[in-house]
């Protein structure tokens, strides 16, 4: 399935996290590519792969802090 122009979704994402923008964007790729495979219902497919995205970030965050 095709994904959406996400710049914005990306932009907003790697200016949250610090995160530059091309790993975010290769990120929301990969999650959109395993949400989507097999989908029926895809309206929400953003909203679920940006909150992933965003706590993969998170996670990742914390386990370098520590």
């Amino acid at each position: 399935m095709a994904q959406p122009n996400v710049d914005d979704l990306v932009e907003s994402i790697a200016k949250e996290t610090g995160v530059p923008p091309e790993t975010v964007s290769q990120m929301v790729s990969q999650t959109w590519e395993a949400f989507s495979d097999g989908a029926h219902i895809t309206d929400y497919l953003a909203v679920l792969v940006t909150k992933r995205v965003r706590e993969d970030l998170r996670s990742q965050r914390r386990s370098v802090r520590r």
